[in-house]
């Protein structure tokens, strides 16, 4: 079973990875195990008696990020797992490949981030230095 890794942001650019995949996945003899993954930043600072609260504002904002995504694999049939980490997207995104041995990245090549390279966005560029598993990019 191929493991696919859909990096969600809510952009228009991850949206458009998430199309290609469902219209590629009936090129696949086996059955893909695929996972969204929202990477939520974490708030600066840490404040006693909060912490609650911030892991469920984190993870309440994720799944809004998702919800597009979700619904176009679920009006397709296609089956998934969804995730909502807080950290540095690059990072989380590399010790999630490593994690559950992910086979493969499919993403936009920009997301919603404010700053981003000439040709990739930030995110995307430092994904390429960091994974060791192919990464497809969808423009």
């Amino acid at each position: 079973m191929l493991r696919i890794l859909i990096p969600v942001d809510g952009s228009e650019n991850a949206l458009r990875a998430v199309r290609f995949l469902i219209r590629k996945s009936a090129l696949f003899r086996d059955p893909l195990q695929i996972h969204l993954l929202n990477v939520q930043h974490p708030f600066p600072g840490t404040l006693r008696g909060v912490h609650h609260e911030a892991r469920k504002e984190h993870h309440d904002e994720g799944l809004r990020m998702l919800v597009d995504a979700r619904k176009l694999l679920d009006e397709a049939g296609v089956q998934y797992e969804h995730h909502v980490i807080v950290g540095e997207a690059p990072q989380v995104i590399a010790r999630f490949v490593t994690d559950h041995g992910i086979d493969q990245v499919v993403m936009g090549n920009r997301g919603l981030g404010t700053v981003s390279g000439l040709l990739l966005g930030s995110v995307t560029t430092k994904v390429l230095h960091l994974v060791r598993v192919p990464v497809l990019l969808v423009p």
